[in-house]
Parts: C-alpha cells; sequence; structure tokens
C-alpha cells in the first residue's frame, strides 16, 4: 500500500519482534547458567516455534492487507485489458510478506521435526530479510530525491541484518550477533514509521520538500539517532 497505513503496518510488525528480541535473547543467553540445560532448550524452542507461528499469522495479515484493500489488485497481476501490470508496489509488498511467512513456516519445521538441519532456520530468516531489501532497492527507482534517499537508509538496515542473520547460521547461540540482529530490526520498524510520516503527513501539515537537500541531511540525521535509540533500548533490555 502506497499509503502511511502500508509502511505503518510492517513497521509495527519488525519492531514488535525487534523489542522481544532484545528482550528474549538477554533472558536465554542468562539462562545458560542454569543446570538443566536440556529443559532450557527445550523450553526455548517451543518459543521459537510459537515466533515462527505468530510470523506466519503476521505475513498472511499483510499479504491480505496488501491485496485486498479497495485499491488493491486482489490477486491480479496483469490486466489483459489495460494491457498493463496491476498494483506492482502492492504486489512486492506482499512478496516480502511471503518470504517472511516462508521464514515462519521453517521455523515451526524446526521445532516438529528433528531432519531439518540445524541453521536452517536462520538461513531462511537470512533469505527473507535479503529478498526485502532487494525489493526495496528497485522498488524506488526514478521516484523523487527524498523518497529514494529514506529509502536507501533503511536498506542499510535491512542488508546490515540479512548480513548478520546469515553469519547466526555458523555461530549460533551468539549474543552480539542475536542482539544486532534485534537491533536493526528495531529500526527497520521505527524507520519505516519514519518513511509513512515523512511521505504521506497522516496527521496533517505541509508536505516535505522532495527537492530541497537539507531534508535528506536531517532525515540522515535523524536515522541516526533511531539507530541510538536502538542501542539504548538493547542496553537497557541487556541490563535489567
Amino acid at each position: 500500500m502506497a499509503n502511511f497505513k502500508g509502511h505503518a503496518l510492517p513497521g509495527s510488525f519488525f519492531l514488535l519482534f525487534g523489542l522481544w528480541w532484545s528482550v528474549k535473547y538477554p533472558l536465554q543467553h542468562l539462562s545458560q547458567k542454569v543446570k538443566k540445560k536440556s529443559h532450557r532448550i527445550y523450553c526455548f524452542q517451543r518459543v521459537d516455534a510459537i515466533e515462527g507461528g505468530i510470523k506466519i499469522i503476521f505475513a498472511l495479515i499483510g499479504m491480505l492487507a496488501e491485496q485486498f484493500v479497495p485499491d488493491g489488485p486482489h490477486l491480479y497481476l496483469y490486466s489483459g485489458e489495460n494491457r498493463d501490470w496491476v498494483k506492482l508496489m502492492n504486489w512486492q509488498h506482499t512478496t516480502m510478506y511471503l518470504f517472511y511467512g516462508l521464514s515462519g513456516v521453517v521455523d515451526v519445521f524446526t521445532y516438529v521435526s528433528q531432519v531439518v538441519p540445524r541453521g536452517l532456520d536462520r538461513l531462511m530468516l537470512s533469505v527473507a530479510v535479503f529478498v526485502e531489501g532487494c525489493l526495496f532497492y528497485y522498488h524506488v527507482l526514478h521516484r523523487p530525491m527524498l523518497d529514494q534517499h529514506i529509502h536507501s537508509l533503511l536498506l542499510i538496515a535491512i542488508f546490515s541484518g540479512a548480513c548478520s542473520t546469515m553469519l547466526e547460521v555458523f555461530l549460533r547461540d551468539n549474543i552480539v550477533l542475536e542482539m544486532f540482529r534485534a537491533g536493526v530490526t528495531i529500526i527497520q520498524g521505527t524507520w519505516f514509521w519514519q518513511i509513512g510520516v515523512v511521505l504521506f503527513q497522516p496527521w496533517g501539515g505541509p508536505m516535505w520538500d522532495e527537492q530541497d537537500h537539507s531534508n535528506i541531511m536531517f532525515l540522515t540525521m535523524c536515522f541516526c539517532w533511531h539507530w541510538a535509540a536502538a542501542v539504548t533500548v538493547l542496553a537497557l533490555n541487556y541490563n535489567l
């Protein structure tokens, strides 16, 4: 959805997961000191499976919202009558949700099946994040300068998350990588909201001048503030 709601919805999903991970992984790291290791592993595996189920639900909500809003494509990809593609922006968002849904499916199968290779859940999550970045890279080509810039800042968080999650395939239960993933996911969430506010002004007020270089300078600085806020959240949750 090319509107504020279309950015607030994924932003909320990412923010919720990022905040949850920022609490979960410190607890998991501290619980390693508990003697009942097998019980601890089982509990956190169940949590991972529940996460996967929630991820699937969020993905389905996102796909349905993108397809069946009043001005959505309603599962039509190409119009033979007009000889044109139908709402490709909605289809790109749907594709993003699809891969996160597949990541959730792998999370669940990792818990219920013993034959799923260790690390496949992180690999699928890394693929989902990479697909998101690939889609958004080509999402704003030939768009106004401010639109391109604010989305390019989002790509920093996306591809950082994809790389760190890929490392988790080989460095499992690494608290630094896990907290970094939580941080960049929080940033994705807050920055999606920032994009929606800047481009669509949901609460009224004048629209941003998309050709003013000062706005680009401010938003770059603002993106750094989002990083600082995410680091603060991680530090607080890790030390509580």
